[in-house]
C-alpha cells in the first residue's frame, strides 16, 4: 500500500519461503530546482498533475519542471522527485500574543509557499491559560479556499514542562516549526477577517524566497545530511536518474556527473545524461566526445537536444533531452521486459517534440561508436538501426556494458536479488539457510532463463549460484555477514559476469568480482569458480 504522507510503497519483504520478486523498471528519479515543495525529500509521482500540485508546475528557472513534463508526455509512468535549493528561505507566520508573538516558520522554502494559521480556544478551560488549539494550512494561492494540506493540533501549551509543549508537538508537523523562543503567553484567538466567517486565519508573511540558481554543490548535496543526490538513499527503488541542467544555459559539471554515476551504481540504476548545450550539431558532438572526460557504464546519453513548446513563454524553445529520453525508455519497459525489447527498436519521439538538429545516418553511426544514442521522430524503414549504447563505450570496462540492454538487465537482476534476499541476515550463521538462499536465487534465475534472458545452450552455460562455506568462511560469519556469489552470461555462452552479494545487519552490498570471465564449458566453470574462491578473488575487501 502507499503511505499518504511520503507516497512510498510499503510492502512485506521477501523471506526464505517467498520467491524473489522482479523489481519494477522504468521508474525515474529527478533531482533539481522546483517552484515549491519539500526540499531534499523524495516524493513519488504518477503524473505531471501531481508535480503541479506538490512542486508548483512549470517554472522558467526550473529545468526539472520541463524535464518532468516531457518525461510524462513521452511515456514515463512513475517519477521520484527530489527538490534542491540554493539559499531559499521559507515564509514565517506571526501569531500575536499579549506580549512577544509566537513565530512559526515553514518547512518548505519559496515565495509560492502560501501558509496560514488559526488559533482558537474551543474546549479549553478558563483556568488553562497556557493552552490553545492551532490549525495550519497550505493553500494553492493567497486567500484561497483551495486547501492543499491541513494540520490540526489541539491543547497545545506555551509551558515547556507541559504534556504538549508547542515547540515539541510541532516537530511532527509537515508544514511548520516554532522559530525562536516560545513566549510566556499563549497566542490570541484569531478573529475572522470578514463578518459571517466562523474562523479567521493569519496569513504567512511575504518573506519566503526562491533562492539563487543551483550550483553543482547544491545538486551533489551532503552524504552526512542526506541532501541533494544523497537524498535518494531514502527513496524507493528507481532504475533511471535524471539531473537536468543547472539553468537554461548552464550544464551540470563533471563532479555532479561522477557523483550521480556513483549513486546509480549503488542503486543499480542508469544515469541519463544531457548532451552539453554547446553540442548543437552532430559534427560538434563527435569532436567534443573524443576528449570528453566523463565515461561510465552506468550512464547513457541521447543526442540532440529537443525543441518543444514552452507553455510559460508561449513559444518554441530548446530543452535538454534527459526527461524525454527517460520517458521513451519507460515506455519501452511497459511493452516488454528489459531483456525482451528488440535492440533494433529505436525510440520514437511523441509529436510534441522534435530534434533540435538533423542527424545523417553516418553521423548517427559515428555517435553510436562513441556511446551516444540518437532520437528519431519516425520509425525507420530502410535505415539500418543502431542498438542503444551506454557511455561506457570506448572505456576500460567490460565490452558487454557497451550495450544498454545488457547493462540494464544486469541492474535488474542485481536489484531483484539484493532486495529479495535480505531475510538471510537473521539466519546468517546457518548453512541450511544458505542452501535455501541459493535455491531461492536459482529459482529466480531459472525463471529468467525460461523467459529468454540469457544466452547459452544449457543452464551451466547461462548462470550459476554459490552460497556455501567457500564464500562464507568463519571470519565472515563471525562478522555477521552472508555472501552469495552469482554469475550470468549475457552475450556469450559460459562467459559470466560475476557478482558477490553481501548482506549484514543494516547494510547490503553488491560487488563485481573477477571470477570465471573466460570460461567456455561447464566443467571449466566449476573448476575456475572454486579456484578463484580459494585464491580469495571473490572475497576481496
Amino acid at each position: 500500500m502507499a503511505d499518504a504522507v511520503t507516497g512510498f510503497d510499503i510492502a512485506e519483504q521477501s523471506g526464505p519461503g517467498h520467491a524473489i520478486g522482479r523489481v519494477t523498471t522504468g521508474v525515474t528519479a529527478f533531482v533539481g530546482r522546483a517552484l515549491k515543495g519539500p526540499v531534499d525529500t523524495p516524493l513519488v509521482l504518477q503524473g505531471f498533475a501531481e508535480y503541479v500540485r506538490l512542486f508548483g508546475g512549470l517554472w522558467q528557472p526550473s529545468t526539472m519542471s520541463y524535464a518532468l513534463e516531457q518525461y510524462f508526455e513521452n511515456g514515463g509512468r512513475t517519477a521520484i522527485v527530489v527538490r534542491v535549493a540554493n539559499g531559499a528561505r521559507p515564509p514565517t507566520i506571526t501569531l500575536p500574543t499579549n506580549g512577544t508573538p509566537l513565530t512559526l516558520v515553514g518547512l518548505a522554502p519559496g515565495s509560492r509557499e502560501y501558509l496560514r494559521a488559526s488559533v482558537d480556544l474551543d474546549g479549553i478551560g478558563e483556568n488553562e491559560e497556557d493552552r490553545f488549539n492551532l490549525v495550519v494550512q497550505r493553500t494553492r494561492t493567497p486567500d484561497s479556499e483551495r486547501i492543499e494540506e491541513q494540520e490540526i493540533f489541539r491543547r497545545l501549551s506555551v509551558q515547556p514542562g507541559s504534556d504538549r509543549p508547542v515547540a515539541t508537538v510541532l516537530l511532527d508537523s509537515r508544514l511548520v516549526r516554532v522559530r525562536g523562543e516560545v513566549p510566556r503567553e499563549r497566542p490570541l484567538r484569531t478573529p475572522a477577517r470578514r463578518a459571517g466567517l466562523p474562523v479567521g486565519y493569519v496569513a504567512s508573511n511575504p518573506d519566503g524566497d526562491d533562492g539563487a540558481p543551483l550550483t553543482d554543490y547544491d545538486i551533489i548535496g551532503s552524504s552526512q545530511r542526506n541532501t541533494g543526490l544523497f537524498a535518494l538513499r531514502r527513496a524507493p527503488r528507481f532504475d533511471l536518474l535524471c539531473v537536468p541542467p543547472l539553468t537554461r544555459t548552464d550544464d551540470v559539471g563533471l563532479a555532479t556527473l561522477m557523483v550521480a554515476a556513483r549513486v546509480c551504481r549503488d542503486h543499480h540504476a542508469m544515469l541519463v545524461v544531457d548532451p552539453p548545450a554547446a553540442w548543437t550539431t552532430a559534427a560538434q558532438a563527435v569532436e567534443a566526445l573524443k576528449p570528453w572526460p566523463f565515461r561510465s557504464e552506468q550512464a547513457l546519453m541521447y543526442f540532440p537536444r529537443l525543441v518543444a513548446l514552452d507553455r510559460v513563454r508561449g513559444r518554441q524553445e530548446v530543452f535538454a533531452s534527459c526527461g524525454a529520453a527517460a520517458g521513451l525508455i519507460a515506455r519501452g519497459d511497459a511493452a516488454s521486459p528489459v531483456w525482451g525489447a528488440s535492440e533494433f527498436d529505436e525510440p520514437v519521439l511523441r509529436p510534441t517534440l522534435r530534434t533540435a538538429t538533423t542527424i545523417e545516418d553516418g553521423e548517427r553511426a559515428r555517435l553510436a561508436q562513441l556511446g551516444v544514442n540518437t532520437f528519431t521522430t519516425v520509425r525507420p524503414l530502410a535505415r539500418r538501426p543502431v542498438s542503444p549504447r551506454t557511455l561506457g563505450a570506448g572505456g576500460s570496462g567490460p565490452a558487454d556494458w557497451t550495450w544498454l540492454a545488457a547493462r540494464r538487465l544486469a541492474n535488474f537482476i542485481l536489484a531483484s536479488v539484493e532486495e529479495g534476499t535480505r531475510w538471510i541476515v537473521f539466519q546468517h550463521d546457518r548453512p541450511d539457510a544458505w542452501a535455501r538462499l541459493a535455491a531461492q536465487v536459482e529459482s529466480f534465475l531459472a525463471a529468467l532463463e525460461d523467459d529468454g534472458a540469457f544466452v547459452g545452450r544449457t543452464t551451466a552455460e547461462r548462470w550459476f549460484v554459490i552460497c556455501d562455506e567457500r564464500v562464507n568462511p568463519p571470519g565472515s560469519v563471525a562478522a555477521g555477514k552472508v555472501n552469495l556469489l552469482l554469475g550470468f552470461a549475457l552475450a556469450r555462452a559460459g562467459d559470466f559476469h560475476a557478482f558477490l552479494v553481501t548482506h549484514q545487519s543494516g547494510a547490503s552490498r553488491v560487488r563485481a568480482v573477477s571470477v570465471n570471465r573466460l570460461a567456455t564449458s561447464g566443467e571449466r566453470v566449476a573448476e575456475e569458480i572454486e579456484t578463484a574462491i580459494l585464491q580469495g578473488i571473490a572475497l576481496e575487501a
